[in-house]
């Protein structure tokens, strides 16, 4: 029997572990992986995601993979290249980090914080009634549940098991990656391209320490780019002269090629069944302009961790996540879908591009906001203005 089980050991499962263990609920994760898992994803941590890892504890120097990043290059449709530059000496506002050391280092904090973490067990079933429920797992005795976290990720086992999978659903957008070693020096920045092929989506070329980048590109699932020809672009990415300009002639494919959806439909998706809670992308809450879900995955696993330690039966613990889910990312879902109307053309991504560069403060300041420093739609919701929303430090000021 316990207070809190939650069902995947992501960001979003460690992120409402850590929370509820410290608040003295006894909680257990359970996770069919082990970890340290590989993890299909850009690896790319926003300000959002850096705070909140920072609220939570986690230390960057136990990481030997962080990499900070002071900025960002775009390059758009039409070839032009603009830094756009994070705010220096007052502390991190992006970083990236191979999501092996990342999730089990998070991972390790629940754990450390006092939760009762189990790896390589599966959820293979779960019963829901008024009280809580009680998940059947694999290699464990039956465990008995007053509210149950699902952050078991785009395909969620437990959704499915609970009969409210969309058995149609594929994501709102189908991205690929794979690392690639011996880059030459431009590589050390974080790269964006706007390739008129793939708008709205973009290619990318995310630093790593040691000569290597992770690079990739995403396309909206029903967009110009049949996701069946997505194999054959990834074939040429590397050879297009922009992209092997910044990874050098002497850049190489390391690992596998991974592929994977991304769900990003906030407001539309089930957050919640009787005693269910369902975070990260279990809830779909990706930004569906950037494809960035991490921030998201800690922000909805610490609210899901609140929402049940506040009590008051599930209803109302459901009740109360959905609207905290929904207040602090459903208008910044509509604002970038809104957004991402503007780059599916090509003269949309080119006037994009250059009105943001336009001087160094828009420069610095769309950087800021490209990196979720503050949120997407802040300029269409006064309920969030207040003095310094444009000028929060980053996090790990003392240098982490």
């Amino acid at each position: 029997m316990v207070d809190l089980a939650i069902v995947g050991g992501g960001p979003a499962g460690s992120a409402a572990a850590v929370t509820a263990a410290r608040a003295g609920a006894s909680v257990l994760v359970v996770d069919k992986a082990s970890f340290p898992r590989d993890k299909c994803c850009g690896d790319g941590l926003t300000s959002l995601a850096l705070r909140l890892g920072e609220e939570l504890g986690l230390d960057p120097g136990s990481i030997a993979g962080w990499q900070v990043v002071d900025g960002a290059v775009l390059h758009s449709p039409s070839g032009r290249t603009i830094r756009f530059p994070l705010p220096q000496g007052d502390g991190q506002y992006a970083a990236v980090v191979p999501r092996r050391e990342y999730d089990a280092a998070l991972l390790d904090l629940a754990h450390r914080a006092g939760a009762n973490v189990q790896v390589g067990h599966a959820m293979v079933g779960i019963e829901v009634d008024g009280k809580g429920a009680t998940l059947a797992i694999d290699g464990m005795d039956k465990v008995r549940a007053t509210t149950v976290v699902a952050a078991d990720g785009m395909w969620s086992p437990t959704r499915r098991l609970l009969r409210l999978a969309d058995e149609n659903y594929r994501g709102e957008w189908h991205a690929f990656r794979q690392y690639v070693a011996d880059v030459g020096p431009a590589a050390t920045d974080l790269h964006v391209w706007f390739e008129p092929d793939l708008l709205p989506g973009y290619a990318w070329s995310f630093p790593l320490s040691g000569r290597r980048a992770n690079v990739g590109f995403g396309v909206l699932r029903g967009g110009r780019v049949a996701v069946s020809d997505t194999g054959r672009l990834w074939d040429g990415l590397l050879d297009r002269p922009a992209i092997r300009e910044v990874l050098g002639p002497s850049a190489q494919l390391v690992g596998r090629r991974m592929a994977w959806p991304i769900p990003a439909r906030v407001g539309s998706s089930t957050l919640d069944h009787g005693p269910v809670l369902f975070a990260g992308d279990a809830a779909a809450v990706t930004d569906v302009l950037t494809g960035e879900g991490i921030g998201q995955a800690l922000l909805t696993g610490i609210l899901a961790a609140e929402a049940s330690l506040a009590g008051g039966g599930q209803y109302r613990v459901a009740a109360r996540y959905r609207r905290r889910v929904l207040g602090d990312l459903r208008a910044d879902h509509r604002i970038s879908v809104a957004l991402q109307q503007i780059l599916t053309h090509r003269i949309g991504a080119d006037s994009a591009v250059l009105l943001a560069g336009m001087s160094p403060w828009t420069r610095r300041n769309f950087a800021r906001w490209m990196f979720e420093d503050y949120p997407r739609a802040l300029v269409a919701t006064p309920r969030r203005w207040r003095r310094g929303a444009l000028s929060t430090s980053g996090a790990y000021r003392d240098g982490g």
